[in-house]
């Protein structure tokens, strides 16, 4: 197999005819073979019968229905674990990345890169939230131990050697764009203009999207835990000075050091609120630690459709 396409789906029953129609129409033209995996994240919708249907008529499609809905990450995770193309092309199935990218992103390989990830220049959201990615990512690259690129999602070209070391990683809380950062390679942005859904709203509610910048936040970097370190000595040491403060008042001055009920009152809620921060920064990576401890799949398969091991 040469090619092979790795699309979640979620509740996506009206965007998969047109989806199917595009990515059909990109990869036959191709002219070499392929795979389009579908994995269906337990859609409640008529999605996996659609599915189905597309795959009674067309060889190139296999299905992985999961068991419930894991989320993009871990259906992304799934996908991969089962391609066996040569090159594995992520992408959304909502029709945010246009399939037509994908043979300029094939052509960008053949100049001997291992990785093509498409860099979003433009986004046909709200401005809301085109500003919470754009922070998201600015402050990832920032804090993060590995180069990450700039608003680059999941969409992207993976040639067997990456995919292999990404199959390797037993980590749970995944982030695909961090992990292919991570392993590193010859790698390249591909800047294109990522359109808006064909049908109906985002599936990536707010809540989501923040677990999955704490996922990429806490997993690529330390830099939550060092930043804790730090305010908390400042926070002794201011601490410390006003204590000597204090004696120096009290010793060589008429002043009585004594601060009032409010300003005490405003003193204690602020270190403890700033505590608090702090043991939710260590509980986050302490949640992190015990998920990779317990040994649970970060997914689970329900059936299959086109594989070999099919059942």
């Amino acid at each position: 197999m040469k090619y092979s396409v790795v699309i979640p789906i979620y509740n996506e029953e009206d965007t998969l005819p047109e989806l199917y129609k595009r990515l059909e129409a990109v990869m036959s033209g191709l002219k070499d073979t392929y795979e389009l995996i579908f994995v269906n994240d337990g859609s409640r919708d008529r999605s996996e019968e659609t599915l189905k249907s597309y795959a009674a008529q067309n060889r190139s499609i296999k299905i992985i229905s999961l068991s419930r809905n894991f989320g993009l990450q871990p259906a992304y995770s799934a996908g991969i674990n089962h391609a066996s193309g040569d090159m594995v092309i992520p992408m959304d199935g909502d029709l945010q990345d246009p399939p037509e990218l994908i043979p300029k992103m094939i052509d960008k390989m053949r100049e001997g890169y291992d990785v093509v990830y498409a860099v979003k220049i433009k986004r046909q959201e709200n401005i809301f939230k085109r500003f919470a990615f754009s922070a998201f990512y600015r402050i990832l690259r920032r804090a993060a131990n590995v180069d990450m690129p700039l608003d680059a999602g999941s969409f992207s070209i993976m040639n067997r050697k990456v995919v292999d070391i990404f199959k390797m990683l037993p980590e749970k809380n995944r982030l695909v764009s961090g992990i292919r950062a991570w392993v590193g390679f010859r790698q390249i942005g591909f800047p294109f203009e990522r359109d808006a859904r064909f049908h109906g709203k985002p599936r990536q509610t707010f809540f989501r999207l923040m677990r999955m910048a704490t996922d990429g936040l806490f997993s690529f970097s330390s830099v939550p835990i060092q930043a804790a370190t730090v305010l908390g000595l400042i926070a002794s040491g201011l601490s410390l000075l006003i204590i000597i403060v204090v004696v120096i008042l009290k010793l060589f001055t008429d002043i009585i050091p004594v601060l009032g009920w409010a300003s005490l009152i405003v003193t204690v809620v602020f270190f403890g609120g700033i505590q608090l921060v702090f043991i939710g920064i260590l509980g986050e990576y302490i949640c992190r630690i015990f998920d990779e401890v317990r040994g649970r799949p970060h997914y689970l398969v329900k059936d299959k459709v086109g594989f070999d091991d099919a059942r």
